[in-house]
């Protein structure tokens, strides 16, 4: 397993930066993560996050609308951002000799958003905000499930309950004063972690961060995140029928587990893999294979680091087979492993294919950054990123047990049940 370059810096203005150099491939990586995701938000202001995400490629003072993407592809790079519970990120990837241009793309936005952003701009983007939601939610087979997982497994008040994507309502009454106060308060340097991974020279690197975001200034007043306390386990299960339009029925399980970074934490994700990961995984050997109860099997975590990460299973019906039938199967498999834990071969397959996964995205410069990122913004711990693997193979088949008898329990476990539409005559 490679090990991964970690140089640490932080500038006078707090902005965290690490630097992780390897030049056999004449690329670069640029990775800007803010500790502000939709946990952060406001009862009432929910979607603000995202919303930002695609507000920050709306121009600044300094680059026109849509400027920010024609630069980077005209150079040979791609870019994107993304929105999650715990952060928000921004990143590029281009040809070595480029690096500069990121680096000035990032901190003039980060420095300079706010004179550039007006009432047309929040409109469009939020119409465009809410067309995503429109096709990756509402029109989305089966696509409510995860915010009806939230929902029941977060009580109104915590602030995973509602999704990063936010509701139309809280868009609709969004203004510009409201939007421009959520930048203020998160958008800062010593909000954020900046990584930059690839073929560089670190001290030019270096140079080059401090002259476009060293004269940025610092918030001393970054809001204190919400609280995120929440008991261990949900107390009772929780159920909900959905019909939609849907052509198989789909059952969805979640759990509370301990939290992303945990040891408890590792101890779950094997237990995902042995479940559900490949097709010598229990559920899809079982229910797939065997029975031929369903037709597909997948198997995750969110990595939460607040309150409570999710473990979450589901299963789709094969056609003709009863929900009930699945359910059953698919309770047998899970209490099956709870009970007996996992045999030495199963724990051989499933460290082998994590270590390959591990090492086959680490060699990707822009997966490296975005780990580093993750690492430093979450943990205050980039170094975390050598020991993915050694957490994961330290989990033997006791910590397997201990960790599903905690949390996979049936007063633990929100159940959704997809199922399709009623037809005419069914209404009639």
């Amino acid at each position: 397993m490679p090990h991964v370059i970690i140089d640490r810096h932080q500038l006078a203005n707090g902005l965290r930066v690490i630097l992780s150099h390897d030049d056999r491939a004449p690329i670069v990586a640029v990775n800007l993560w803010y500790d502000v995701g939709s946990r952060h938000e406001k009862p009432g202001k929910t979607g603000f996050a995202h919303l930002f995400e695609h507000m920050m490629f709306q121009g600044s003072a300094n680059v026109a609308k849509g400027e920010h993407f024609d630069l980077v592809q005209a150079a040979g790079g791609t870019l994107n951002a993304s929105t999650w519970f715990d952060r928000t990120n921004y990143f590029e990837a281009l040809p070595s000799h480029e690096l500069e241009l990121a680096l000035w793309l990032e901190s003039d936005r980060l420095a300079s958003l706010l004179p550039a952003m007006t009432q047309e701009k929040l409109d469009n983007q939020r119409d465009v905000v809410k067309n995503e939601r429109r096709w990756a939610v509402d029109n989305q087979p089966y696509g409510t499930w995860d915010e009806n997982m939230q929902e029941l497994l977060f009580p109104e008040s915590h602030p995973y309950h509602h999704p990063p994507i936010g509701s139309m309502e809280d868009l609709d009454a969004a203004s510009l004063a409201d939007v421009m106060e959520f930048f203020t308060a998160y958008y800062a340097p010593n909000n954020a972690v900046l990584t930059v991974a690839g073929d560089f020279e670190p001290a030019s690197a270096l140079a080059m961060i401090e002259k476009h975001f060293g004269p940025i200034p610092a918030n001393p007043a970054v809001p204190d995140p919400p609280s995120i306390a929440l008991d261990a386990i949900l107390g009772a299960e929780r159920r909900l029928e959905v019909r939609d339009q849907v052509q198989l029925p789909r059952i969805y399980a979640g759990y509370r587990m301990p939290i992303f970074g945990s040891p408890g934490f590792d101890a779950l994700e094997v237990a995902i893999d042995l479940l559900g990961s490949g097709r010598a995984s229990r559920l899809y050997r079982s229910l797939v294979r065997e029975q031929q109860v369903a037709q597909d099997v997948t198997t995750f975590a969110f990595p939460l680091v607040g309150g409570s990460a999710i473990f979450t299973i589901w299963v789709t019906a094969r056609p003709d087979v009863a929900p009930a039938t699945l359910e059953a199967a698919l309770w047998t498999e899970v209490d099956r492993l709870t009970g007996d834990g996992p045999t030495d071969d199963e724990l051989e397959r499933v460290r082998n294919m994590h270590a390959a996964g591990v090492e086959s995205s680490l060699e990707r410069i822009s997966e490296r950054a975005d780990r580093l990122s993750m690492y430093a913004c979450l943990f205050d711990q980039p170094e975390r990123i050598n020991a993915e693997v050694s957490r994961y193979e330290a989990v033997d088949a006791g910590r397997v047990h201990e960790a599903m008898s905690a949390s996979l329990r049936a007063d633990n476990r929100v159940v959704l049940t997809y199922l399709p539409a009623e037809s005419a005559q069914d209404v009639a």
